[in-house]
């Protein structure tokens, strides 16, 4: 694990390359604002960085990170939203054209709802509510798989839960809307961090192939 000191000469780095190299880069963003075209829904998982992966500069993508990189339905009711709200703020404010869930290989979250870790093991007892969004696809991949190997098994999951979010994504109307105006399309990413490829859901066959195979 990295210490802080050694962040803070990252951080260095940072500065030499985008306020020494490329200071025209965050003038701009400065000047102008921030006018991503792509909004990333993605795993907190310090593996997966979703700038990281695209090759991505300072205010080309907006992220939302959280646990198992899941879309919650949209409800107006108790509590905080920071994935709704964040949602809201990229389709409705930035006018974002491009919105991607992207899951990954190997994720924590869904090997936690796999295994339904008991609330007891976890003090605060947040994870497990949190990952009952998707538990229709728990359900699902039991019962499509009940012998399946553990690998194929989290990878099914990990992949179902995708395609609940994207469900979850059209009941919010600014979502629906945007979509049905043709002004906003929706994708859903797996990249398979052991392989080292990425994976597109097809609307076509309801499955995941791969885009960008392992060079």
């Amino acid at each position: 694990m990295k210490e802080v000191n050694e962040l803070i000469s990252g951080f260095r780095r940072f500065q030499k390359r985008y306020f020494s190299e490329d200071r025209a880069l965050y003038e701009r963003l400065t000047r102008q604002g921030q006018s991503p075209k792509v909004m990333i829904v993605a795993c907190c998982d310090s593996r997966v960085d979703p700038v990281i992966i695209t090759d991505s500069d300072p205010g080309d993508l907006f992220v939302v990170r959280n646990v198992a990189n899941l879309v919650p339905p949209c409800e107006v009711g108790g509590g905080y939203h920071g994935t709704s709200a964040a949602l809201e703020f990229a389709v409705s404010v930035l006018r974002v054209s491009q919105l991607i869930v992207m899951g990954h290989a190997r994720c924590g979250g869904i090997r936690a709802l796999l295994e339904e870790v008991p609330e007891q093991s976890i003090p605060s007892g947040f994870i497990a509510p949190w990952m009952s969004i998707v538990e229709e696809a728990r359900n699902e991949v039991r019962a499509a798989f009940p012998d399946v190997a553990t690998e194929a098994r989290d990878r099914a999951c990990e992949q179902a839960a995708i395609r609940i979010s994207l469900h979850n994504l059209m009941g919010f109307p600014f979502v629906r809307e945007a979509v049905s105006a043709g002004r906003l399309t929706l994708h859903g990413w797996y990249f398979d961090l052991e392989r080292g490829e990425l994976l597109c859901h097809s609307s076509a066959t309801n499955a995941f192939e791969v885009t960008v195979a392992h060079l």
